[in-house]
């Protein structure tokens, strides 16, 4: 069911303490946005980008600011559902990065599951990706054009 207008700000309210943390490289602050579990998870848009546990979680966002200069992160669209202490989030946006010296623009898409905590809410899951580039609009799949 969609959320409630109080739900759906705290939840994006959530996600913009997020990509601020991400935007300043604050550890502290990327790490305060999931839940303190051993079952975290976080899917980012790299093969080899599964991540599961805090740990990791930490790792994945230490070697993205390694491998790059400085990092936003901006939503442009979402939707929020909830159903009692849990929300989904889905979101559009973009990561602008500069990476070795060269601006980059990257699509992003996220689908979130976040748990309200006492007075927060906190990432469970977040699966981060990006749309195929190999699709034209209106095709299902890739053509190899």
């Amino acid at each position: 069911m969609r959320a409630d207008s109080k739900t759906e700000t705290e939840v994006m309210a959530a996600l913009n303490q997020f990509s601020q943390a991400y935007d300043h490289r604050d550890i502290q602050g990327v790490l305060s946005s999931f839940v303190p579990d051993s079952d975290v998870v976080l899917i980012g848009t790299g093969a080899d980008e599964k991540r599961i546990g805090t740990a990791e979680i930490k790792e994945q966002a230490e070697r993205d600011w390694s491998q790059s200069e400085v990092s936003s992160l901006n939503w442009r669209w979402h939707l929020v559902s909830m159903a009692g202490p849990v929300a989904c989030l889905a979101a559009e946006g973009s990561l602008e990065a500069t990476v070795g010296g060269q601006r980059i623009t990257m699509p992003l898409r996220l689908t979130a599951a976040l748990e309200q905590r006492g007075d927060k809410w906190l990432f469970e899951q977040a699966h981060f990706s990006t749309p195929s580039m190999e699709q034209a609009e209106g095709e299902s799949f890739p053509t190899g054009h």
